[in-house]
């Protein structure tokens, strides 16, 4: 029997507006997508993201695409007409990975090739952008739930009052949380010189994309001063290679959506440990497959640092019930056969 594809089209609400450098974002829209195979199925999810990857009209057009081709040609055929479209390509890549992991009757991470049990991965709380008040209150809060590590959005206040946020969080983090923080490429080299001589000074471990994406040599020159750089909009811009050859990173966010599937940032991540550069997995704000999509990738991944996978909170509706449960800092892994996805697909 040839398996099917289907897909439909979905629109969630955010709790409060996201502003990114490509515009507000109020809900996230996408396709949640079905491969069946006789009374065997598979999910995934292609929610594009403005900036990061194809449009919502390029997704659902290689979605059609791919189940057209799937019904005469087979799945690598489907995915390779795709290949240009990542989000897309994560949809179909998923739901293959989901049906064959669930006939397997294993955990979709132990199908990437994880270990034989593998019951949490470690994740980071994300701090929003807020006055130095309250942005040690949300790292209390984070504390006081379990998170041990604490990433800060900064970038959008002067680098001064960035630097007093920080010093906040530390204090009511206490020495032995690790805080991160993302610019999301705000600054210039001169104000990331001085975010970084103040962020050394409160044990910052990783400031990510100080710079705008294109500025490769710009964040090699920041490295070696107290407080790794990790690049994430710059990884889609030029590559591993050219990453690595201008000692540029020592962190690299790798989101699966962005990339074109799980398969694709597992190979990256593999990648990267023989380059000695530190892979971190996050999400793209997105429904609760691909959340959950990221979780089992996260599991599959030795000995990977925290990662930022709790941002099921950041929609006020989502697809269905989500198998993640987060805990004391952490996410517990489904061990259902799949995803472990349910109450999804009403026909």
């Amino acid at each position: 029997m040839t398996p099917t594809l289907s897909f439909r089209r979905f629109s969630l609400p955010l709790e409060s507006p996201l502003e990114t450098a490509h515009g507000r974002i109020e809900q996230r829209e996408g396709f949640l997508v079905k491969l069946t195979d006789g009374d065997a199925v598979g999910y995934g999810e292609a929610t594009p993201l403005p900036g990061w990857t194809e449009s919502l009209e390029a997704c659902e057009r290689g979605l059609e695409q791919a189940r057209a081709v799937l019904s005469t040609e087979g799945t690598s055929r489907a995915i390779d007409t795709v290949d240009d479209r990542v989000a897309a390509r994560h949809g179909v890549t998923l739901a293959v990975a989901d049906l064959r992991s669930a006939r397997d009757a294993t955990p979709l991470y132990q199908y990437l090739g994880g270990d034989a049990l593998v019951g949490r991965v470690p994740v980071n709380a994300t701090i929003s952008d807020g006055t130095p008040g309250e942005t040690a209150e949300a790292v209390e809060t984070a504390v006081s739930r379990g998170f041990d590590c604490c990433k800060l959005k900064v970038g959008v206040r002067p680098v001064e009052t960035d630097i007093e946020r920080v010093q906040q969080a530390r204090a009511a983090a206490g020495p032995e949380v690790e805080l991160r923080a993302d610019a999301n490429g705000a600054w210039t080299i001169e104000e990331a010189e001085s975010a970084i001589e103040g962020f050394a000074d409160y044990g910052v471990s990783i400031l990510e994309q100080p710079l705008p994406a294109g500025a490769l040599e710009g964040h090699a020159a920041l490295r070696g001063r107290g407080v790794g750089i990790g690049l994430d909009e710059g990884l889609l811009e030029h590559g591993v290679d050219a990453i690595c050859e201008a000692g540029a990173a020592d962190a690299i966010v790798l989101k699966p959506m962005a990339l074109g599937g799980l398969d694709i940032a597992q190979q990256i991540s593999a990648w990267l440990r023989e380059l000695e550069v530190t892979p971190i997995v996050t999400t793209t704000i997105d429904a609760v497959v691909a959340r959950t999509g990221a979780v089992h990738l996260a599991a599959a991944i030795p000995d990977l640092p925290a990662s930022g996978l709790a941002t099921g909170e950041l929609l006020a509706e989502d697809l269905g019930p989500d198998p993640v449960l987060f805990e004391s800092g952490s996410a517990v892994v489904p061990q259902a056969k799949g995803l472990g996805v349910s109450g999804l697909w009403s026909e």
